[in-house]
């Protein structure tokens, strides 16, 4: 297993490790093997602290409004992709995920991992490593201060001031390589101005705001 090289060190529970990248996609192969789902769930919530206290100190004249965004920012599923992304952890996951890898397999591998270094380490060894080893080396933290990518929140904001009727509606939930992916579109005022599929439901909401942000001359792309 590839984890020394982009961990940094070598995990005395190898099987542990193992199971962060064990994606539930492979379960048809062997049955019964734990998946990475619980390990993520654990990872999240140690995540989350992390990068709160890691803010609290950061920021101590900041009010909690600043501290909450900018939690959310950097927990938030596309961030975690990114980072997942460039430390390199799709190499790993390659190996214990059957059919399409998406994005969102790289942050979920990356809170399950998070979730294996608290179990081995506990938690000021993990607080230590996440901000040293990802945070501080795979995140512009001055960059975040200013960005506003919750294309959702802004298509809302500007539907309400300008006296529109938004909804997010699911088109279709189907299967895609044994997952379920889900496909909503943006209808402001009765008309459907933009559509995503995604296998993650905000994921896919976010995406098709982004679109209509886009139709409507508010957001323009970057190159």
């Amino acid at each position: 297993m590839r984890l020394r090289p982009i961990l940094g060190f070598t995990p005395a529970r190898l099987g542990l490790f193992k199971t962060a990248f064990y994606h539930k996609s492979m379960t048809n192969e062997t049955p019964g093997r734990p998946t990475n789902e619980r390990l993520e769930y654990l990872g999240d919530a140690i995540l989350s602290t992390i990068v709160a206290e890691y803010l609290f100190k950061k920021y101590p004249n900041k009010d909690e409004g600043f501290l909450t965004k900018m939690r959310s920012k950097i927990v938030k599923r596309q961030t975690l992709n990114e980072i997942a992304d460039n430390m390199g952890l799709d190499v790993i996951l390659s190996d214990y995920s059957l059919g399409k890898m998406s994005s969102a397999m790289l942050g979920n591998a990356l809170e399950a991992l998070v979730g294996a270094i608290y179990i081995e380490f506990g938690y000021e060894k993990t607080k230590n490593y996440v901000i040293k080893k990802i945070l501080m080396r795979y995140l512009n933290i001055k960059e975040l201060e200013t960005k506003d990518d919750n294309h959702k929140s802004q298509l809302l904001e500007w539907c309400q001031k300008n006296g529109k009727e938004i909804n997010f509606t699911t088109l279709a939930k189907f299967k895609l390589d044994k997952r379920d992916c889900f496909k909503v579109a943006v209808v402001i005022d009765g008309v459907e101005l933009a559509t995503s599929e995604d296998f993650n439901k905000k994921s896919a909401e976010q995406a098709a705001a982004s679109k209509a942000l886009e139709v409507l001359h508010i957001l323009t792309m970057p190159e």
